[in-house]
């Protein structure tokens, strides 16, 4: 291996340990969408905001617990995304990284003193 492949695997080994401390920090995210999100924030779009309470209610728990991963919706391995059925109904989630004026995306997605992360719940119709 030549020294440009050494670098290249080395990249790629990096990459692949910051995906998983990104899985991380977004499954915490999700677990805790019932506590306090600190700086976080948490969206639900309209037809998710109009759910009855018990429906509202089980639908976030879904998100929280969603653990369905696949290659196809999480190709980067960095659990951002999901979809789920509820009552015959398909719905989104997304974790997306943004700058403290929430302006810009995050310059850095690990770094939670330069990065507010937003949970997004809607339905798939909505998107």
């Amino acid at each position: 291996m030549n020294k440009d492949e050494q670098a290249y695997k080395l990249v790629l080994e990096k990459e692949d340990a910051n995906f998983d401390l990104i899985a991380n920090d977004n499954d915490k995210l999700r677990q805790s969408i019932f506590n306090s999100l600190g700086k976080n924030k948490l969206v639900l779009s309209r037809d998710v905001s109009q759910l009855n309470l018990i429906d509202g209610i089980e639908v976030l728990k879904l998100v929280k617990e969603f653990n369905i991963f696949t290659k196809d919706d999480d190709p980067y391995g960095e659990h951002d995304f999901g979809s789920f059925d509820f009552k015959d109904i398909n719905y989104f989630w997304k974790i997306d990284y943004y700058d403290n004026d929430l302006k810009f995306h995050s310059e850095d997605k690990l770094n939670a003193e330069k990065t507010i992360k937003v949970l997004t719940v809607l339905r798939a119709s909505e998107y």
